[in-house]
Protein backbone atom coordinates (compact mmCIF):
# COMPACT_ATOMS: atom_id res chain seq x y z
CA UNK A 1 0.00 0.00 0.00
CA UNK A 2 1.51 3.33 -1.20
CA UNK A 3 0.06 6.19 1.06
CA UNK A 4 0.66 9.74 0.18
CA UNK A 5 2.91 12.17 1.84
CA UNK A 6 -0.34 13.65 3.67
CA UNK A 7 -1.24 10.38 4.61
CA UNK A 8 2.28 9.35 6.16
CA UNK A 9 2.56 12.62 8.24
CA UNK A 10 -1.07 12.19 9.76
CA UNK A 11 0.04 8.89 10.72
CA UNK A 12 3.04 9.62 12.02
CA UNK A 13 1.59 12.52 14.32
CA UNK A 14 -1.07 10.05 15.49
CA UNK A 15 1.34 8.17 16.41
CA UNK A 16 3.27 10.46 18.72
CA UNK A 17 0.32 11.50 20.07
CA UNK A 18 -0.58 8.24 20.78
CA UNK A 19 3.51 7.65 22.77
CA UNK A 20 3.20 10.97 24.38
CA UNK A 21 -0.30 10.06 25.63
CA UNK A 22 0.91 6.68 26.72
CA UNK A 23 4.15 7.88 29.08
CA UNK A 24 1.61 10.62 30.48
CA UNK A 25 -1.07 8.07 31.66
CA UNK A 26 2.20 5.81 32.82
CA UNK A 27 3.44 8.57 34.75
CA UNK A 28 -0.09 8.99 36.18
CA UNK A 29 -0.10 5.76 37.43
CA UNK A 30 3.65 6.31 38.82
CA UNK A 31 2.25 9.54 40.94
CA UNK A 32 -0.72 7.05 42.23
CA UNK A 33 1.60 4.17 43.27
CA UNK A 34 4.24 6.65 44.74
CA UNK A 35 1.54 8.36 46.75
CA UNK A 36 -0.09 5.15 47.72
CA UNK A 37 2.90 3.56 49.13
CA UNK A 38 3.70 6.74 51.31
CA UNK A 39 -0.15 6.73 52.96
CA UNK A 40 0.73 2.96 53.51
CA UNK A 41 3.28 4.23 55.82
CA UNK A 42 1.55 6.93 56.97
CA UNK A 43 -1.38 4.30 58.27
CA UNK A 44 1.50 2.06 59.13
CA UNK A 45 3.01 4.42 61.33
CA UNK A 46 -0.29 5.86 63.10
CA UNK A 47 -2.20 2.88 63.30
CA UNK A 48 -2.35 -0.13 65.99
CA UNK A 49 -3.43 -2.39 63.29
CA UNK A 50 -1.48 -3.63 60.37
CA UNK A 51 -2.87 -2.03 57.37
CA UNK A 52 -2.81 -5.65 55.82
CA UNK A 53 -5.88 -6.36 58.97
CA UNK A 54 -7.48 -3.22 56.86
CA UNK A 55 -7.82 -4.80 53.61
CA UNK A 56 -10.78 -7.10 53.19
CA UNK A 57 -9.94 -10.69 52.84
CA UNK A 58 -9.10 -12.31 49.20
CA UNK A 59 -11.97 -14.25 49.15
CA UNK A 60 -14.06 -10.99 48.13
CA UNK A 61 -11.33 -9.83 45.87
CA UNK A 62 -12.47 -10.75 42.26
CA UNK A 63 -10.56 -13.66 40.95
CA UNK A 64 -9.88 -12.31 37.17
CA UNK A 65 -7.37 -9.63 38.85
CA UNK A 66 -4.14 -10.21 39.15
CA UNK A 67 -2.49 -10.31 42.46
CA UNK A 68 1.19 -9.43 42.60
CA UNK A 69 3.47 -12.11 44.11
CA UNK A 70 6.01 -10.34 46.35
CA UNK A 71 8.80 -12.09 49.09
CA UNK A 72 9.96 -10.61 52.36
CA UNK A 73 13.09 -10.94 53.06
CA UNK A 74 14.38 -10.27 56.65
CA UNK A 75 17.78 -8.05 57.35
CA UNK A 76 19.22 -9.59 60.78
CA UNK A 77 22.20 -8.46 62.77
CA UNK A 78 24.99 -11.81 63.50
CA UNK A 79 23.04 -12.23 66.68
CA UNK A 80 20.01 -12.60 64.37
CA UNK A 81 18.01 -8.84 65.48
CA UNK A 82 15.70 -7.69 62.37
CA UNK A 83 16.97 -4.70 61.06
CA UNK A 84 14.34 -4.20 58.10
CA UNK A 85 12.28 -6.31 56.45
CA UNK A 86 12.78 -6.13 52.54
CA UNK A 87 9.51 -6.28 50.59
CA UNK A 88 10.19 -8.07 46.89
CA UNK A 89 8.23 -7.89 43.86
CA UNK A 90 8.72 -7.88 40.07
CA UNK A 91 9.94 -4.79 39.59
CA UNK A 92 10.66 -3.14 43.33
CA UNK A 93 12.29 -2.88 46.39
CA UNK A 94 10.59 -2.02 49.51
CA UNK A 95 12.90 -1.67 52.45
CA UNK A 96 11.24 -1.18 55.69
CA UNK A 97 13.64 -0.86 58.70
CA UNK A 98 11.81 -2.21 61.76
CA UNK A 99 10.24 0.20 64.49
CA UNK A 100 12.76 -0.58 67.02
CA UNK A 101 15.82 0.73 64.90
CA UNK A 102 16.59 4.33 64.68
CA UNK A 103 18.42 4.72 61.18
CA UNK A 104 19.46 8.09 60.78
CA UNK A 105 20.38 8.88 56.88
CA UNK A 106 23.20 11.18 58.01
CA UNK A 107 24.85 8.22 59.92
CA UNK A 108 27.80 6.80 57.96
CA UNK A 109 27.95 4.69 54.94
CA UNK A 110 24.41 5.22 54.10
CA UNK A 111 24.59 8.34 51.64
CA UNK A 112 28.05 7.56 50.94
CA UNK A 113 28.25 3.69 50.30
CA UNK A 114 24.55 2.53 49.66
CA UNK A 115 23.07 5.75 47.68
CA UNK A 116 26.14 6.85 46.05
CA UNK A 117 28.17 4.08 45.11
CA UNK A 118 25.81 1.07 45.09
CA UNK A 119 22.33 2.98 43.82
CA UNK A 120 24.29 5.39 42.18
CA UNK A 121 26.61 2.69 40.27
CA UNK A 122 23.35 1.24 39.18
CA UNK A 123 21.82 4.40 38.27
CA UNK A 124 25.23 5.58 36.05
CA UNK A 125 24.91 2.27 34.28
CA UNK A 126 20.85 2.78 33.27
CA UNK A 127 21.67 6.33 32.23
CA UNK A 128 24.10 4.37 29.88
CA UNK A 129 21.90 2.05 29.16
CA UNK A 130 19.04 4.46 28.25
CA UNK A 131 21.24 7.13 25.65
CA UNK A 132 22.23 3.72 24.01
CA UNK A 133 18.95 2.81 23.50
CA UNK A 134 19.57 -0.69 25.03
CA UNK A 135 16.63 -0.01 27.74
CA UNK A 136 13.15 2.48 27.63
CA UNK A 137 13.74 5.73 30.17
CA UNK A 138 11.05 4.49 32.09
CA UNK A 139 12.81 1.09 33.16
CA UNK A 140 15.82 2.70 34.47
CA UNK A 141 16.21 2.29 38.30
CA UNK A 142 14.94 4.64 40.51
CA UNK A 143 15.53 5.52 44.12
CA UNK A 144 13.29 7.39 47.03
CA UNK A 145 14.23 7.36 50.86
CA UNK A 146 10.90 8.21 53.12
CA UNK A 147 12.25 9.73 55.79
CA UNK A 148 11.46 11.25 59.21
CA UNK A 149 13.10 14.09 60.08
CA UNK A 150 16.40 12.74 59.33
CA UNK A 151 15.05 8.91 60.14
CA UNK A 152 14.42 6.10 57.14
CA UNK A 153 10.98 4.91 57.20
CA UNK A 154 11.53 3.56 53.72
CA UNK A 155 13.62 2.99 50.71
CA UNK A 156 11.66 2.08 47.58
CA UNK A 157 14.05 1.32 44.58
CA UNK A 158 12.15 0.43 41.42
CA UNK A 159 13.31 -0.96 38.22
CA UNK A 160 16.06 -2.73 39.19
CA UNK A 161 15.31 -5.17 36.35
CA UNK A 162 17.86 -7.99 37.60
CA UNK A 163 18.03 -10.72 40.22
CA UNK A 164 21.68 -10.21 40.61
CA UNK A 165 20.48 -6.24 41.44
CA UNK A 166 18.65 -7.51 44.11
CA UNK A 167 20.95 -9.15 45.75
CA UNK A 168 23.65 -6.38 45.75
CA UNK A 169 20.86 -4.08 47.21
CA UNK A 170 20.11 -6.64 50.30
CA UNK A 171 23.83 -7.97 51.02
CA UNK A 172 24.95 -3.88 50.80
CA UNK A 173 22.00 -2.60 52.57
CA UNK A 174 22.45 -5.34 55.28
CA UNK A 175 26.24 -4.31 55.90
CA UNK A 176 25.36 -0.62 55.46
CA UNK A 177 22.65 -1.09 58.30
CA UNK A 178 24.75 -2.75 60.76
CA UNK A 179 28.10 -0.81 60.36
CA UNK A 180 24.49 2.54 60.72
CA UNK A 181 24.21 0.99 63.59
CA UNK A 182 27.57 0.69 65.05
CA UNK A 183 28.54 4.12 63.83
CA UNK A 184 25.69 5.49 65.82
CA UNK A 185 26.39 3.82 69.11
CA UNK A 186 29.95 5.10 68.87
Amino acid sequence: MDYSEENLRDILELREWISEEIEKKEREVDKFKHNLRILDSLVKQSSFSKASSLVPNKQNIPQNQPTSTSSIIPIKTQDNKILANVHVTSDELVIIPSEDTMLDMETHPFKSFFLGRIIGGMENQDKLDVQNGTIPQNAAISCLVNKDGSRIREILIKNYRQKERVNEIINTITWSFSRMLENSQK
